[in-house]
């Protein structure tokens, strides 16, 4: 039975399995090994301090490229990253994203300078944040280096950096990439849309959240949003709703993913890229974008985002197991499932 279904998932990867149970336990139990592709990670690896109502973290792990990678990891083993960091970031932190599969030899290390550096506080509803530090350091200067052998990554994840570094990676893939995933935000529509612009005709997923949404298109519909930014390049479109879920917007195809409620939520900081490294390392790992299976993605997104939130920094996605997962994304199932009429 095992031997049946493992070859027809990997023959026919569009194949529905009627028995979601059965598909989620090869899925999310990693047998099916053999579609687990390569990924390139691109962002920040940095320093945050945090403070939430319920208390205060400082100086602890943070960047866009450090979530997306440990979020990825439980999906895929073939991860690469590309990131800058100053000689004041802790080597056994490396060596713990070594151990999780992550490939360090596209990461800068700057001798003598600071790792870049963000501090907020949020606010009671945790919907609302102030930034009240934002130290570029090594990052002022960042070029980008894509290790040859990354260079070929099956999947792109394209942390939210300047418009032209972005297309500086881009620039130097191979083109044998199946998907480029790209997460943006105001600021670069606001100082660097025209390079924002250049960077959606090469890329094939975009995610932003509700408000970005609207300020690229220029609609208040969501629906209407999307019809506009998949003209300008992007073939998928996922709007991030922070508590409220995500939607996916492909083709005529809509998808919506519910958050899942929470009885605390300690500290948002990363959730946003913890659903991107969850979304592109469930796609990794099946080389699948059906339409079907990127509605699996955004709930894997969703799960491991759920998690990054119930704790400070990255301690949450630390600990996690296969089976903690698979509990967590029956959750989302069961959120939504109901009996026919």
């Amino acid at each position: 039975m095992i031997i049946t279904v493992y070859c027809l998932i990997s023959c026919f990867p569009d194949l529905q399995i009627s028995d979601y149970g059965l598909y989620k336990k090869f899925i999310f139990a990693g047998i099916l090994k053999n579609r687990n592709m390569s990924l390139l990670a691109v962002g920040t690896v940095a320093f945050d301090t945090i403070e939430t109502p319920y208390g205060k973290a400082e100086m602890v792990i943070g960047g866009a490229c450090t979530y997306i990678s440990w979020a990825a990891s439980y999906f895929t083993s073939e991860i690469h990253l590309v990131s800058v960091v100053g000689d004041d970031f802790p080597s056994d932190e490396l060596q713990q994203m070594e151990a999780r599969g992550i490939n360090l030899d596209g990461l800068d290390i700057k001798k003598g300078q600071k790792s870049f550096f963000w501090a907020g506080k949020y606010h009671s509803n945790m919907n609302e944040r102030t930034t009240l530090a934002t130290d570029l350091n090594v990052l002022a200067d960042f070029e980008p280096i894509v290790p040859q052998k990354a260079r070929s990554a099956d999947f792109v994840m394209l942390g939210n950096l300047t418009p032209a570094i972005q297309l500086s990676v881009i620039d130097q893939l191979d083109g044998s990439q199946k998907m480029i995933v790209l997460d943006t935000m105001n600021y670069w529509m606001d100082s660097a849309m025209d390079e924002l612009k250049k960077v959606l005709k090469r890329i094939d997923v975009l995610t932003i959240n509700d408000e970005e949404a609207r300020q690229l298109s220029g609609e208040h519909s969501l629906v209407k949003a999307a019809e506009v930014i998949l003209t300008m390049g992007p073939k998928v479109l996922v709007v991030k709703k922070g508590e409220h879920g995500a939607l996916l917007f492909q083709g005529s195809d809509i998808f919506f993913a519910p958050a899942l409620p929470l009885a605390e939520v300690f500290d948002p900081t990363g959730a946003g890229d913890t659903f991107a490294g969850g979304f592109t390392g469930y796609l990794a790992k099946t080389g699948d974008y059906s339409p079907a299976n990127m509605r699996r993605a955004i709930i894997a997104g969703s799960a491991m985002a759920s998690f990054c939130v119930e704790d400070f920094s990255l301690n949450r996605l630390k600990t996690l197991g296969s089976e903690e997962i698979n509990q967590r994304i029956n959750k989302f199932r069961a959120l939504v499932h109901f009996d026919t009429f």
